[in-house]
């Protein structure tokens, strides 16, 4: 990567002021005051993390979103390939999420999420992908072009990747191969473990042991809450807990920590999961991972007790909450999802001013 040139500090005076740690609308329309609002920060990936980041950013306006880096399909991994660059996409979601409702932040949302459509080599990218790789380049610096991004963007929060390397996601599948049922194989690349047709038992990083990014650990250790997930349970979620530093910091962090459970499992990596068993898969990567709070739709706990027994074993409560839009699609309704986030700061939080 190049160093800084004159012309990004000319950017950064003509991009608007940035909202993070900017007062954010309580229930009832009026601002709350600087100190009030919990320290967030969400740990994940893709869609899920973006599912939380919307949500969050209604409910405080001190957020860090902490993004995997092991994506290798799409236009993160051309990019990847072609650059050697970390994935951007998962990222590029984020700052999107964070995006406010208004129409400035809505229009760059939808920019930066634009994709080209041609018959070239520019066909299938994401602008955002290519203006954040742009900025890693021109600033040699992966969180200062990110923040810089989120600037422009007018992000209600930060995002960091949790690594400044590029990994690759390894699982062990059992099945992977339908003619070898019973054979277990080393799947490699996070596109594939997610769509594999057999059970994943477990899953490891390359490099192994890879360096926490600092700011990612310091944002957990200040924290008040860590959410963690939902997402692609195997792809997403657990990645984070395989990260040495950053596992660290989520075992010694004062924080409360919270497990948002997807609406259901996914075809490929969790097909069949029922929701305890995303618990016991998590506890076998991480066993000294300790939660304070299981949060999970209503609609989708068929068995509310074996949840209650597989969250004891991290010493955490379930909380159940409508949290799924009422279409019926297994996604989260943003507004659901942040009165849940809401309601368990509260009761399972400290009273009064934050910090």
């Amino acid at each position: 990567m190049t160093g800084r040139t004159p012309r990004l500090g000319r950017l950064r005076r003509m991009a608007p002021e940035g909202r993070t740690g900017r007062p954010v609308e309580a229930r009832g329309g009026k601002p709350r005051r600087r100190g009030t609002q919990p320290k967030v920060v969400a740990l994940g990936g893709g869609m899920g993390l973006s599912a939380s980041l919307t949500a969050l950013r209604r409910i405080t306006g001190d957020l860090t979103g902490v993004v995997t880096v092991a994506d290798d399909g799409g236009s993160s991994g051309r990019l990847r390939d072609e650059l050697g660059v970390l994935p951007p996409g998962d990222l590029r979601k984020a700052l999107a999420a964070l995006c406010g409702d208004d129409d400035w932040g809505q229009t760059w949302a939808r920019v930066i999420q634009h994709r080209f459509q041609s018959q070239g080599e520019i066909n299938g990218h994401a602008v955002g992908n290519l203006l954040i790789v742009a900025l890693w380049e021109q600033l040699g610096d992966h969180v200062q072009a990110l923040d810089l991004v989120g600037k422009l963007l007018g992000a209600h929060g930060r995002v960091l990747p949790m690594s400044a390397v590029p990994l690759e996601l390894q699982a062990l599948v059992k099945g992977h191969d339908p003619a070898r049922p019973e054979d277990v194989d080393t799947v490699r690349g996070q596109a594939t473990v997610a769509l594999t047709t057999g059970e994943v038992q477990s899953v490891h990083l390359v490099p192994p042991d890879p360096p926490a990014v600092p700011e990612a650990v310091a944002a957990v250790l200040d924290a008040d809450w860590v959410v963690l997930g939902p997402g692609s349970w195997f792809s997403s979620v657990i990645p984070h807990l395989l990260v040495p530093e950053l596992l660290d910091a989520l075992t010694e962090t004062k924080a409360r920590r919270v497990l948002s459970l997807n609406l259901a499992p996914q075809p490929g990596e969790t097909e069949g999961f029922s929701p305890q068993r995303h618990l016991e898969v998590l506890g076998r990567h991480a066993p000294k991972l300790a939660l304070d709070v299981v949060l999970a739709d209503e609609a989708a706990v068929p068995d509310r007790d074996s949840l209650t027994d597989a969250a004891k074993r991290f010493g955490a409560a379930v909380e159940l909450a409508p949290v799924a839009r009422p279409d019926g699609t297994p996604r989260h309704d943003p507004e659901l999802l942040a009165a849940a986030y809401d309601r368990i700061f509260r009761m399972h939080g400290r009273i009064g001013p934050w910090r």
